[in-house]
C-alpha cells in the first residue's frame, strides 16, 4: 500500500507541531522518520493513526484521500501502529491481547479464543516470531512483547506499519532481531514507517530517510549518508559525535557500595545485594534495560529510598541513614532521570533553579537575605559557560527546550565542589547538539578528579562515557567489565547471561 502525506499541519494553540509536512512511503519500503525528541515525528504519526485531526493537509492511501475520525478508521484502512509504550494488558495471554478490540465470536456469542490462537500461530510461523499464543504477556521478555504488538497489528491486516521509537526498551540483540523482522515485513510488501533518533539503526535498516526539525521537513537522505551528515540535518549545524577523553587518572577509592539492598513499600526487591567501587577520576557507567534497578540504585545514593540496607561510603563516610540535604552537602551532585519532576521547578526562573540546592547559605543567602547581585552574576556566568539558549536569566525554566533545561541542571550540579557525581539518564530527550555538550561536561568533571556514576539505557552513551561498565539485571550485578567490551557481550549480559569465565 502506498502512503502519501501531503502538507500535513497540526497546531496546538500557538505551537505548530507539524508545519506542512509531506512524505511518500512506497509499498515494501522502510521509510525512516528521523528527528530529535520534540521535532514533531510522533505528532505526525498520531495524525496518520487518527489520534489527532490535522488542521490542514491530507492523507492518501493507494490514491484515495482518507479521513480518519479515530484509530478505528485508520485500522480499517490498513494502518497499524506499535507505540513506544506498549498497549498490552500484562495479565492477559498473547491471544487475548491480539483479539482485544477485534473480538471474534463463536457459538451463542462466546469469544472465539481458538481463532485468535490460530491467528497468532499463523503470523508467528510466517515471520518466524516464535510466540506462544497462551503465554501471559507479563512473563514475556520486552522484545517478545513488542512482537505481540506487531502480531496484533498484522492480525488486522495492516499494510502500513508505524513503529514509534521501537528500540527504546530493547537490548542490542533484541534490536537486531527487530531489524530482521522489519526486513521480513518489507519483503512481504508491507510499508513501514520507522520513527527514531538513533543514527546507527537508521543507516542499518532504512530505504529512505526523511529528517524533521522543529516540525518541518528539512531534508531527505540516503542510508549511505554519514552519521555526521544526518546529525547536522537533525540539529542544523555540524556536531561532534565522538566523546574524546584521555585515559583516566585514577585516585583512591572514593565511593564504596557494599551489599546494597533496596526494597519498596510492598517488599519487592529492586536492588539485590549490589557491591561496587568507583575511584576518584573514574566514570563507572551502569548499563541495562530500563526497570532493572537503575533508578532505585541512583536514588539510594541520594537518600531518596526509604528501605535500604548495606553500606554506601563516600570518602570513608557512611551515607545510609543521612538526609538528602546532608548527602548533597557532602558533595554529591545529582542529575536526575526526570528533569521536569526532580531536576527543575518550571515556575522558577533560570537563576532561581541554579541556586536550588544552595538556597540556605552563602554565597546566595546571607543572614536570611537573598544576595541578588551574587545570584545574578553567577547565573549569567553559568548561562554563558553552559551555552543555555535563553532570552535571559529571568526566563522561567519551564519555557526552555528540553536540551536547555538539562543544561541548567548540569550547570547547577557541576558548579559545586563535588565529591561524587550521579548522572541518571543525563541526555534523555535532548538534541544531538546538547548531548555533545553534556558529555564534554561530564568528562571534564571526571578529569578534575570527581568519581562519576552514569546510569543510561542508551548503550552507545554507556560505551562512549565509561571507563568501566556495570551491567544490572533484575537488580543484580551481572558483571563489571572494561569499556571496550563488545556490544554483543554487553547485550547478552543485559539479558542476565554471564559470559563464560566471568564473575560479578
Amino acid at each position: 500500500m502506498k502512503l502519501v502525506l501531503r502538507d500535513i499541519t497540526k497546531r496546538f494553540g500557538t505551537l505548530v507541531a507539524n508545519d506542512r509536512i509531506s512524505l511518500t512511503v512506497e509499498p515494501g519500503e522502510i521509510h525512516c522518520l528521523l528527528g530529535e525528541n520534540g521535532a514533531g515525528k510522533s505528532t505526525l504519526m498520531n495524525v496518520l493513526y487518527g489520534l489527532y485531526q490535522a488542521d490542514e493537509g491530507e492523507i492518501e492511501l493507494d490514491g484515495t484521500v482518507q479521513k480518519f475520525a479515530g484509530p478505528g478508521d485508520a485500522i480499517a484502512a490498513g494502518i497499524g501502529m506499535v507505540h513506544q509504550h506498549f498497549m498490552l494488558i500484562p495479565v492477559f495471554t498473547v491471544a487475548e491481547n491480539v483479539m482485544l478490540g477485534n473480538e471474534a465470536t463463536g457459538f451463542a456469542g462466546s469469544l472465539d479464543l481458538d481463532a485468535a490462537r490460530e491467528r497468532v500461530r499463523e503470523i508467528s510461523a510466517r515471520f518466524g516470531f516464535d510466540v506462544n499464543p497462551d503465554a501471559v504477556v507479563e512473563d514475556l521478555p520486552v522484545g517478545v512483547q513488542q512482537r505481540v504488538e506487531i502480531i496484533k497489528a498484522l492480525s488486522r491486516d495492516a499494510q502500513v506499519l508505524v513503529l514509534d521509537e521501537p528500540t527504546a526498551v530493547l537490548t542490542p540483540q533484541e534490536t537486531d532481531e527487530l531489524m530482521q523482522i522489519m526486513r521480513q515485513l518489507k519483503e512481504a510488501g508491507k510499508s513501514i514507517v520507522f520513527i527514531t533518533h538513533k543514527l546507527r539503526e537508521v543507516r542499518e535498516v532504512a530505504d529512505k530517510i526523511t529528517v524533521i526539525r522543529l516540525g518541518k521537513v528539512v531534508g531527505e537522505a540516503s542510508p549511505t549518508a554519514s552519521n555526521a551528515d544526518l546529525a547536522a540535518l537533525m540539529v542544523g549545524r555540524p556536531v561532534e559525535l565522538t566523546v574524546h577523553k584521555d585515559a583516566p587518572k585514577l585516585g583512591a577509592d572514593a565511593l564504596v557500595v557494599d551489599d546494597l539492598r533496596v526494597v519498596d513499600d510492598l517488599g519487592r526487591v529492586h536492588v539485590d545485594h549490589v557491591s561496587f567501587t568507583i575511584r576518584a577520576g573514574e566514570i563507572l557507567a551502569v548499563a541495562g534495560v530500563q526497570g532493572n534497578g537503575q533508578t532505585e540504585l541512583s536514588e539510594a545514593l541520594l537518600g531518596l529510598q526509604d528501605h535500604v540496607t548495606g553500606s554506601i561510603r563516600l570518602n570513608g563516610k557512611e551515607l545510609i541513614g543521612r538526609s538528602v540535604r546532608h548527602i548533597l552537602e557532602s558533595g554529591v551532585g545529582f542529575i536526575p532521570e526526570d528533569r521536569q519532576v526532580e531536576g527543575l521547578v518550571g515556575e522558577f526562573t533560570i537563576a532561581e533553579n541554579l541556586m536550588l540546592n544552595r538556597s540556605h547559605g552563602e554565597p546566595f543567602v546571607k543572614r536570611g537575605s537573598l544576595q541578588l547581585d551574587k545570584l545574578k552574576t553567577f547565573a549569567q556566568e553559568k548561562v554563558k559557560e553552559y551555552d543555555v539558549r535563553t532570552p535571559g536569566i529571568t526566563t522561567l525554566a519551564g519555557q526552555l527546550s528540553g536540551g536547555n533545561q538539562q543544561k541548567v541542571v548540569v550547570a547547577r550540579e557541576l558548579s559545586r565542589d563535588l565529591e561524587l557525581l550521579v548522572a541518571a539518564q543525563p541526555t534523555r530527550g535532548v538534541d544531538v547538539g546538547s548531548i555533545e555538550f553534556i558529555h564534554k561536561q561530564i568528562v571534564a568533571g571526571r578529569d578534575a578528579g570527581v568519581p562519576v556514576l552514569v546510569v543510561s539505557t542508551e548503550l552507545d552513551e554507556v560505551v562512549a562515557l565509561a571507563d568501566r561498565i556495570m551491567v544490572l539485571y533484575r537488580g543484580q550485578v551481572v558483571g563489571i567489565v572494561p569499556s571496550d567490551t563488545p556490544r554483543e557481550v554487553l547485550g547478552l549480559m543485559m539479558t542476565g547471561e554471564r559470559p563464560e569465565g566471568m564473575t560479578a
